[in-house]
């Protein structure tokens, strides 16, 4: 394997990373949680029909929010990656992959998102359907979008216990940051299963470590950034192994 080239500082990667999980906070927040609570009725369907219809500008708004934090969670994987690997590589690839492979997940939950709205169009080709079973059909797609959505739980809590490993080992980064970040994976992970087997127990207290995490995560990182000395020590054993 080559050694370790930086193209870019570890701080500025670092101050990036905070910038990233800023707009995957705020993007994530509106277009996966602020945004649908006001639209889906998940017992209603004409209540969540008539909500869409309504609100077809906002629907599509959150649709745009949620790719915006795609984009950015994407980034911030290779940003994680490429700050993480001179602890060890290969768990920060796996963490990587783990990361897109839940990215992916939700992005094949949120088709069934958007498709609801192709359901409820006046479309003449759905003239075929009646009212009720057009507004059926959308929230049937819905529940598939919450269904696919909560998948992704499982793939993104074993990347965030990875990488909240290798931040604890680094020595560059806040210990703290890295438990909070291994507890908020567990969270999602304890969640996922939960949901399988006894979703009403499913309860979003689970996720209160990840979303800890992230906050203090993304000021530490835009504000402190890395230890640069103990990153380029932890960098020259690395490349000494070699």
């Amino acid at each position: 394997m080559t050694n370790y080239r930086m193209d870019a500082s570890p701080q500025t990667y670092a101050r990036t990373a905070g910038f990233l999980l800023l707009i995957t906070i705020v993007a994530g927040g509106i277009g996966e949680a602020y945004i649908p609570t006001k639209l889906i009725a998940f017992s209603d369907a004409a209540a969540t029909a008539d909500n869409i219809r309504g609100s077809d500008l906002m629907f599509r708004v959150g649709f745009a929010f949620y790719l915006l934090e795609a984009v950015s969670d994407i980034a911030l994987a290779l940003i994680f990656y490429l700050l993480l690997r001179p602890v060890r590589e290969d768990l920060a690839l796996l963490a990587v992959l783990f990361r897109i492979v839940s990215t992916t997940t939700f992005a094949f939950a949120m088709f069934f998102y958007f498709t609801s709205s192709i359901v409820l169009e006046r479309a003449d080709y759905l003239s075929v359907f009646t009212l009720e079973q057009q507004n059926a059909l959308a929230l049937l797609m819905l529940k598939f979008y919450g269904s696919c959505g909560n998948i992704f739980m499982l793939f993104h809590g074993i990347a965030s216990i990875l990488f909240g490993y290798l931040m604890f080992k680094s020595g560059y980064l806040p210990r703290v940051l890295g438990i909070l970040l291994a507890l908020g994976g567990v969270g999602f992970v304890s969640r996922n299963f939960v949901l399988l087997l006894s979703p009403e127990h499913a309860s979003n207290l689970f996720l209160l470590p990840a979303v800890l995490a992230g906050v203090l995560m993304m000021f530490w990182l835009m504000i402190k950034g890395v230890n640069v000395a103990k990153w380029d020590e932890m960098m020259a054993l690395q490349n000494d192994k070699r």
